[in-house]
């Protein structure tokens, strides 16, 4: 067991800590701008990788009724897990919203899709193409909501989903499954190289975005924290272990998916939480440390998804 997580460590998380490293250290001592870089990355890099990835993926209707299916029931989940702790704690509005955050999103897009790549190879990312269009909706309109229900606006929640060329990008490649229907040679050809520039672009940006992250300057909220790194790191697999389960959910599918799900917090939560004041010290912190956690509890869990 001890070898073969050292084994997934040196043949998995080693490749992709370069590049967070490497993304890490420009920000530290560059200062590195991720603006331009997370422009490149939403309209540019996202659409290409998807599209690349739908238009030839190997992955059934049966599969895609399952993994939304997963992602409603995972998300329901975690939402009550979350509501219930924030009330045993005694947890104002801010501080809810903000353990919500933590525990409902994961970082599966610039993190998950790399390294489910890596793991699983091409097979796995096909299988978890749909679960990522699927947060990339999710956390524009539910997650609008769970940062600030008072403000929230259905509408302005939906224009924010189609303002993502991702979702334009699927689309296209829905039509041209539906048809039977193949990008020309020479386009589809850009686009692949195009979608491989993703990983290590978007692998450098958490990098940066890691060490600028803040924590919290006092005592204050210490509970909470802890209560959504529990959540995040222990609760979360077994939680999608068990709606897995219960949706008969096996095969590669139960493999990529249980690794998505138990990703650490989404880098883009705290911009939620700080747009709606939905306790942003918090979800900061637990971005850092559930990222740097994940680098040992990860491979405990492809090795067991592996061997399962």
């Amino acid at each position: 067991m001890i070898q073969s997580v050292l084994s997934t460590l040196y043949q998995v998380i080693v490749p992709l800590s370069i590049p967070v490293i490497v993304g890490a250290l420009l920000g530290r001592f560059k200062n590195l701008d991720t603006k331009p870089l997370l422009t490149l990355y939403l309209y540019f890099l996202t659409p290409a990788i998807i599209l690349n990835t739908l238009a030839t993926a190997e992955i059934s209707m049966d599969d895609i009724y399952k993994t939304l299916a997963f992602s409603l029931l995972n998300l329901c989940f975690l939402w009550a897990i979350a509501n219930i702790i924030g009330k045993l704690l005694k947890l104002g509005p801010s501080e809810i919203s903000g353990l919500t955050l933590v525990s409902t999103f994961t970082n599966s897009v610039n993190y998950g899709l790399p390294l489910v790549l890596l793991a699983f190879g091409q097979l796995g990312l096909d299988k978890a193409s749909v679960y990522v269009i699927g947060q990339m909706i999710i956390v524009n309109t539910v997650g609008v909501y769970f940062a600030a229900r008072s403000q929230f606006s259905v509408k302005n929640a939906v224009k924010s989903v189609f303002s993502l060329p991702a979702i334009y990008a699927a689309m296209l490649a829905l039509f041209l499954r539906i048809f039977d229907l193949h990008l020309p040679s020479e386009l589809a050809t850009g686009v692949s190289m195009v979608a491989g520039g993703y990983s290590p672009v978007v692998l450098a940006i958490l990098g940066a975005q890691m060490v600028k992250v803040r924590t919290m300057s006092s005592e204050k909220g210490q509970s909470t924290f802890w209560a959504g790194m529990i959540i995040r790191l222990i609760l979360a697999p077994l939680v999608a272990y068990l709606g897995l389960s219960i949706l008969h959910i096996d095969g590669i599918l139960f493999s990529v998916l249980l690794i998505l799900a138990s990703m650490p917090v989404a880098v883009n939560a705290v911009v939620l939480a700080e747009r709606f004041d939905a306790s942003p010290e918090l979800v900061s912190k637990c971005i850092l440390w559930t990222t740097l956690a994940s680098f040992l509890v990860l491979p405990i869990l492809i090795v067991l998804v592996q061997g399962a």
